[in-house]
């Protein structure tokens, strides 16, 4: 069964209201045959990305930056999983106060070095999500984990 890692750092409501919704996309009871792991991004390690098949991961916009604990997440699995996880999709959600592209190029950056695909594109919400926003995290959950369903089947 193919498992979708959910690699969040929450640290506001507007953050968790996404990651809610991401959550409930993934976890469609129409997506079956698709495992969902969620893990804080401080407690995510390298082996709970060895054994995933897939990626979302969200993190607010921090100073033009993504958070430093999605950052940490990483450092931490970086050169471990850097051959073994090349090809796997991702998808990423941002949130920021005011602008998000700093976070955004700084993810894409290293997913990129990994050789992860995006599977989506990224959401990007600026200040209160809105009902639209909560609708597009509930897609980048059910999208990208009927990309691991697709490819299974």
């Amino acid at each position: 069964m193919p498992r979708l890692l959910l690699v969040h750092h929450t640290p506001s409501p507007a953050t968790q209201s996404l990651l809610e919704r991401v959550r409930e996309g993934a976890g469609h009871p129409d997506l079956e045959g698709v495992e969902l792991v969620v893990r804080p991004a401080l407690a995510a390690t390298a082996i709970d990305v060895l054994e995933a098949d897939g990626y979302v991961l969200g993190t607010p916009a921090n100073f033009g930056y993504m958070s430093g604990a999605l950052k940490h997440f990483f450092d931490l699995v970086y050169y471990p999983c850097l051959d073994a996880t090349a090809g796997r999709p991702y998808g990423l959600y941002v949130h920021g106060n005011d602008d998000t592209t700093g976070a955004v190029r700084a993810v894409e950056a290293i997913t990129g070095g990994l050789g992860w695909r995006r599977a989506q594109p990224v959401l990007e919400v600026a200040a209160t999500p809105d009902a639209a926003a909560l609708d597009a995290a509930w897609e980048l959950g059910a999208a990208v984990a009927a990309t691991l369903a697709t490819a299974a089947g």
